[in-house]
């Protein structure tokens, strides 16, 4: 019986919930996203060439195209789809990494490409 009590205590113990910690509260202030999406969600691959030369690689597949614009160790991939009921291909996304894969900041990338 002596043993049993022991064994009993540490059985409950381990059953035991952590004592709860305040949680933080949300800041009313956003801070911009490092990879937000600028002024290029919506262009044409028209004007991606217009604004940034030639791309270095363009890829299509299926109904969707990507186009690679590389300059000054910065790397823009900027993806274009055509709205469900058809029509041009416009950017629905835009992905920035320095040659090594690494994130790169996107408005500085798109700085460096604009550049001549």
């Amino acid at each position: 019986m002596r043993r049993f009590i022991p064994a009993a205590t540490l059985l409950l113990a381990a059953c035991a919930t952590a004592p709860r910690q305040p949680q933080p509260q949300p800041s009313s202030t956003i801070t911009p996203s490092p990879h937000r999406q600028s002024d290029l969600l919506g262009m044409t691959a028209n004007e991606l060439v217009q604004r940034f030369g030639n791309p270095a690689l363009q890829v299509r597949e299926g109904a969707s195209l990507k186009l690679q614009f590389r300059r000054r160790g910065c790397v823009l991939d900027a993806y274009l789809y055509a709205a469900p009921a058809g029509g041009v291909q416009r950017v629905a996304h835009v992905d920035t990494r320095w040659p090594t894969g690494a994130d790169a900041d996107q408005q500085s990338c798109i700085s460096a490409l604009q550049s001549p």
